[in-house]
């Protein structure tokens, strides 16, 4: 930033803010700087993806969560169960008996490689949506911030005009006060 900015945020914080330039966060000097340059608000989703774009397993890891948390996958899942259950229980057990007779003991080893399989990739897919979120907060926090302090620069800016438009009055009353003075005494009682 360049000696001007430097000056123009330190007088917004002093004017805005009622605080010194280093007592900002990095945060509010951001918005300052923005608020002095006319920098408009940032698009949260570009701020995420501004950084290099997902890799193959961020993209597989976020494919996953969203396949493994919906209603499609739960049904069909529930359905491979009973599927596996019947085959192995009556269709099977009839003729002979299934690969993976009652306890289901291959079922269970299948399982338990799915949710080994599946719960890191869900943590990853969960720690990228906390880093888009975090960024989409930080760009929140400075909308607000910069919403609150042109408020507070447009109230500032309507105390100067009441003041001005007070002023007027008072003088425009004192000069009538004085005309209408000199005018009385002026005219001759009678």
């Amino acid at each position: 930033m360049s000696a001007d900015g430097d000056e123009a945020v330190a007088r917004l914080a002093r004017q805005l803010l009622d605080q010194g330039l280093g007592c900002l966060s990095p945060h509010d000097r951001r918005v300052l700087a923005h608020i002095a340059g006319r920098v408009h608000a940032r698009d949260a989703g570009a701020a995420a993806t501004s950084r290099a774009g997902p890799d193959f397993g961020e993209r597989l890891a976020d494919r996953v969560a969203r396949l493994g948390g919906s209603w499609g996958f739960i049904i069909a899942f529930t359905g491979l169960l009973v599927g596996w259950v019947v085959l192995n229980t009556v269709v099977l057990a009839g003729s002979g008996g299934g690969f993976d007779a009652y306890p289901y003991i291959f079922l269970n080893l299948i399982l338990s490689m799915v949710a080994a399989l599946q719960a890191p990739v869900i943590l990853m897919s969960q720690n990228r949506q906390a880093e888009r979120d975090r960024i989409a907060a930080g760009l929140d926090y400075e909308v607000n911030l910069r919403a609150e302090i042109e408020i507070v620069s447009l109230h500032d800016k309507l105390d100067r005009i009441r003041t001005k438009q007070l002023e007027d009055l008072i003088r425009a009353q004192t000069r009538q006060i004085a005309e209408l003075g000199a005018a009385r005494t002026a005219r001759p009682r009678g």
